[in-house]
């Protein structure tokens, strides 16, 4: 039987044209959700996009754009809100950047702080007016679990996520009473082209701790569904958040350069 929860509805997701984003994507769909997805690889993700319909039934529109451009947000919200009642939005796009942080060229880190940060914050600001306005709407960021702790080798990322699960949990708060909520969703390692990207090989580890897409998508949705700050999937990635709590920044930073080494 197939659920109708958010008939009606409808999400935008970025990133949706591979990893994380396909399974969000999957996800609202079950639920009975329309959707928008966005992303810069059209092939792909007209192919997102058919087997959604087939699967679910619903309505699936794609718009291909680079978030890496400070245009594309106020793009999207002008074309996309003309025509679609966006009551959804996934931040689900990101980048990451393996490897010492003054080795990196500045193009990348750029374009990493761009989408990680930038465009998020923007998608979430003229989005979320349009939903506090309606007086109901829901917003999905996705940080992960290197939020909570520097991380030597993915310097940039890992600063980029602090402030999206800041940025997220204080939006949640200010939000309090307009039927909106904002939701961040802090996953570990995800069986996704990410590290591929990133530039890291999948050490001890990552094969440890990779967990399926799927599950990921689906915590990250039930919670938000649900009005709550933050959540962590994953009992042993909830360990390590919670040790953090207890660990001197310096190990901190130490322990993560050890992990998370080639």
């Amino acid at each position: 039987m197939s659920n109708t929860e958010l008939s009606g509805r409808t999400a935008l997701v970025t990133g949706a044209s591979s990893g994380l984003g396909v399974d969000f994507a999957r996800e609202l769909a079950a639920r009975g959700a329309d959707l928008v997805l966005v992303a810069r690889r059209e092939d792909r993700l007209r192919a997102v996009a058919d087997a959604l319909k087939r699967d679910f039934g619903v309505q699936v529109s794609i718009v291909a754009a680079d978030l890496s451009d400070p245009a594309t947000p106020e793009m999207l919200h002008q074309t996309v809100g003309a025509q679609h009642r966006i009551d959804i939005l996934v931040n689900n796009a990101g980048l990451g950047v393996f490897g010492p942080e003054l080795d990196i060229d500045w193009a990348r880190s750029r374009q990493l702080l761009q989408v990680d940060i930038v465009a998020l914050a923007h998608l979430s600001k003229l989005f979320g007016r349009d939903m506090r306005q309606r007086g109901w709407g829901r917003i999905l960021q996705v940080a992960s679990i290197g939020a909570f702790q520097p991380a030597p080798s993915y310097a940039a990322y890992a600063a980029a996520k602090a402030f999206v699960l800041h940025f997220g949990e204080a939006l949640n708060v200010e939000l309090r009473g307009s039927g909106v909520s904002c939701t961040v969703v802090c996953p570990g390692v995800a069986a996704t082209e990410f590290h591929d990207v990133a530039g890291q090989k999948h050490n001890g580890f990552i094969r440890l701790t990779i967990m399926p897409p799927a599950r990921v998508a689906a915590a990250g949705v039930r919670a938000m569904l649900r009005g709550r700050s933050s959540v962590v999937p994953g009992w042993i990635n909830r360990l390590m958040v919670f040790a953090v709590r207890f660990t001197p920044r310096w190990l901190q930073a130490r322990a993560s350069q050890l992990l998370m080494r080639n």
